[in-house]
């Protein structure tokens, strides 16, 4: 079982900063390799910056559906707005954040464009 570090708020991976009913994504941050639900959790327990996933390893397990706990490469997430095992919808205002996780990558509209 995955450990999602941070302020978290219930089983499915809200935490006090991102808990409406679709925030349930975890994220492992490239420059610790541990889960948290949002990059404000991670600044508030780490000590380090924040390192951001190059494209070239996008193909890399980053992204846990907190409802049914399946994991995503970083690839497959950008594709997708809801998780393709339990169906639950994803944020899709998580697309503000995209900078923070993931090196040049951009949402428009439901498709995560990468360049």
């Amino acid at each position: 079982m995955v450990h999602i570090y941070g302020q978290v708020v219930d089983q499915e991976t809200r935490c006090v900063h991102y808990h409406s009913p679709k925030d349930i994504i975890a994220i492992k941050f490239k420059c610790c390799q541990k889960y948290y639900p949002c990059y404000q959790c991670h600044q508030q327990a780490e000590s380090h910056h924040i390192e951001v996933w190059p494209k070239d390893q996008f193909n890399q397990k980053a992204i846990l559906c907190g409802v049914c706990k399946t994991g995503f490469t970083i690839d497959q997430y950008l594709h997708i707005n809801q998780c393709t095992d339990c169906g639950s919808v994803f944020n899709d205002g998580c697309r503000l954040h995209h900078h923070l996780y993931f090196k040049g990558a951009y949402k428009t509209r439901c498709l995560w464009i990468t360049k």
